[in-house]
């Protein structure tokens, strides 16, 4: 979840790493008294994400600067569209500009890129959900734009859900344990509430994993033909997870064999940040002369 207190911890660790000892720039080009109005405008359509971050920015920089946020969190916009507006002291503006830039055209590419995979498989009753592929220190930020696309997260880090895979099996079954025994045992020792999932390669490791009673099973680099075998053989007895492969010209047909889930790591770790820009126009005394 995207707290304030984790916006504000990221945002003001970015605003820190770009002017470490302050935005000499603006310091010495614009007057103090200057005021600034900027539009936040749509070089291209998409999906908004990010409200939140981008005025985060602008808030930790000078309390005296006004966001006001034209659109929400999922909305879509087309070309040219006003997404926000800043207005304040003009030095804080343009030193908080590229690192709130940066989070919502970041935010937004991803949002953009979910509602397309989201579309691709209206319908067909399976789920977008994204994986552990984020950008380190920014996964709840990149987990946020999913959700504004119409995406669902998979689970949020290590603590939050048992997913056993290959080489966790591989490595509790040297010793001649069964896999559905190995299971079986920490499903025993695990909270009620806490939710296992399994990965499978090929069909036949199917029954021994479900014979465990887990909750998910992930159909892993399976073909469409496998997939709707495997999902027949699951028979609705635990959700049924397709991973591995997923693109926008694939991810209609894997949806069409009956999977409950599609996870897809391209909706972080290859999106591409969306063309927003900032427009700026500086009031009152303005760049200072003879500076």
């Amino acid at each position: 979840m995207l707290t304030r207190a984790t916006i504000d911890r990221t945002v003001g660790a970015a605003l820190e790493e770009d002017a470490p000892w302050g935005d000499i720039t603006s310091e010495y080009l614009i007057d103090a008294g200057a005021t600034a109005v900027a539009e936040l405008v749509a070089r291209e359509p998409g999906v908004f994400s990010g409200g939140e971050v981008f005025a985060a920015a602008f808030r930790l920089v000078d309390a005296e600067i006004a966001v006001h946020l034209r659109v929400a969190d999922g909305d879509r916009f087309d070309t040219g569209a006003v997404l926000a507006t800043v207005t304040g002291p003009a030095r804080g503006v343009l030193t908080a500009e590229r690192i709130g830039l940066n989070f919502v055209q970041r935010m937004s590419g991803i949002a953009s890129l979910t509602a397309r995979y989201v579309a691709e498989v209206a319908h067909t009753g399976a789920r977008i959900a994204d994986t552990r592929k984020t950008t380190p220190l920014l996964r709840a930020f990149e987990r946020h734009a999913v959700v504004s696309g119409g995406g669902h997260n998979h689970r949020h880090s290590l603590s939050d859900a048992v997913m056993a895979k290959d080489n966790h099996l591989a490595v509790v079954t040297q010793n001649g344990l069964s896999v559905t025994a190995a299971l079986q045992g920490a499903i025993a020792r695990l909270p009620h509430t806490t939710h296992v999932e399994v990965e499978v390669d090929r069909l036949d490791q199917i029954e021994q994993v479900l014979a465990a009673g887990i909750g998910t099973i992930m159909l892993d680099n399976f073909s469409l033909d496998d997939l709707r075998a495997g999902v027949a053989q699951v028979g609705g007895r635990a959700i049924v997870e397709a991973s591995g492969g997923v693109s926008l010209d694939t991810v209609r047909a894997i949806a069409e064999t009956g999977v409950d889930v599609i996870s897809v790591g391209a909706l972080t770790h290859s999106a591409r940040a969306l063309d927003l820009g900032l427009d700026v126009r500086i009031d009152g005394p303005g760049a200072r002369s003879g500076a």
